[in-house]
């Protein structure tokens, strides 16, 4: 360990991302990449070709993008009133704030609310490893709750406890995913009533990464919650991880704090461009939603029918599998035995502790991580 370095890094295991590239000889060099929740299309040509000319005629590369990020503020703030059903007026650029991806905002949020020993934070596993990861980084501690193993709720009374009893420092801002990751489900009435009886000394982050699937948000609960703040996201239905824009609704005032501590130009001019270009063009990208629903049910239809599988019913883009009864605690290699066989037939998917994540494909890779599973558990000894 290097001596200028913090010593609680040396523990510190950084996010792993999607393998696709760096593979052994044994593994496919063409993989279905299942394992990250993106979209299975790509932009349609019309719309990459629109972007090519922008590229070539209106941006200039020697000039900063929009630090402001005004139009793109705009254009945002106008959709999330239109998917919320809301007045077009409720929702206004004060409200947002963009970052490159998610994440960047999630650790602006951190640093706003817990850094200097301030504050830690509450999640409940499993859920979307990035919040405890950047809340490491910034040395800032993490209260962990479990889930029900059946349903995946949160136990709320496991959690309430945390809050009390966390004091030096307290827990600053709880985290959730509404459907959660890698576990599909949406915030249940309990989930929703708890949340809106936390103190308003306590930030909740309601990541909406997976509305366009689930269709089912908060943005309605703001103006009344100005201690809530709801993330989304470019990367999943709208075609555009590779160009990281994700975004956040909020009070005006929590805004102002994020635009503080944000790093000036975050968001390259082209990633403007193609967010603006999507949300533009959203009735054409967002066509493929349904196509993807009927995928997730019957990947789940079929699986099901698998005497040792268990899957989840799901409010997003993705499924969460198990082995019925357990058998992966009993027999943990099970699981990743499974995974590792579907990587070397072609299918890559998320390997968690207690069972695997699948994002929802095209129709033919869908099909083949069907032919892949049961061909991989036939071998299997239960």
């Amino acid at each position: 360990m290097l001596p200028f370095i913090r010593s609680d890094l040396a523990q510190f295991t950084a996010y792993k991302p999607h393998p696709s590239s760096d593979t052994d000889a044994a593994v496919p060099t063409e993989l279905d990449r299942l394992d990250t929740n993106e979209s299975p299309y790509d932009l349609p040509l019309q719309l990459k070709e629109k972007l090519a000319w922008t590229y070539q005629q209106v941006i200039e590369t020697n000039r900063y993008p929009d630090g402001g990020h005004k139009t793109l503020k705009e254009a945002i703030a106008q959709y999330v009133n239109e998917s919320a059903k809301l007045t077009s007026s409720l929702i206004t650029s004060a409200n947002i704030s963009v970052g490159n991806g998610s994440d960047e905002l999630i650790r602006s949020l951190l640093i706003a609310t817990c850094l200097g020993g301030e504050g830690s934070i509450l999640v409940a596993n499993p859920t979307f490893s990035m919040y405890a990861i950047l809340a490491q980084t910034l040395g800032i501690p993490i209260v962990t709750v479990e889930r029900n193993a059946a349903n995946f709720e949160i136990d709320l009374t496991a959690a309430q406890s945390a809050i009390a009893q966390t004091q030096n420092p307290p827990i600053r801002v709880v985290f959730v995913v509404h459907p959660n990751s890698p576990t599909a489900n949406p915030l249940t009435t309990d989930e929703l009533t708890w949340l809106k009886g936390l103190s308003e000394q306590i930030l909740v982050v309601i990541d909406e990464a997976y509305f366009e699937f689930s269709q089912n948000t908060l943005i309605g609960e703001l103006v009344q919650r100005p201690n809530w703040v709801i993330l989304r996201t470019f990367s999943k239905a709208f075609r555009l991880a590779a160009m990281r824009v994700g975004y956040c609704v909020a009070h005006p005032e929590a805004i102002a704090i994020l635009e503080k501590v944000r790093l000036p130009y975050n968001l390259p001019s082209f990633s403007m461009a193609a967010a603006l270009v999507a949300l533009k063009n959203r009735e054409l990208l967002l066509e493929s939603i349904s196509q993807t629903l009927i995928e997730r049910d019957k990947l789940i239809h079929t699986l099901s029918q698998h005497s040792k599988l268990q899957v989840s019913p799901s409010a997003a883009n993705f499924i969460y599998l198990r082995l019925q009864g357990n058998i992966f605690h009993s027999q943990d290699n099970v699981l990743k035995n499974l995974h590792d066989r579907l990587k070397q037939s072609g299918t890559l998917v998320r390997l968690l502790s207690e069972g695997l994540r699948i994002t929802i494909g095209t129709s033919e890779e869908n099909t083949r991580t069907i032919n892949r599973i049961q061909a991989a558990l036939v071998n299997f000894k239960f």
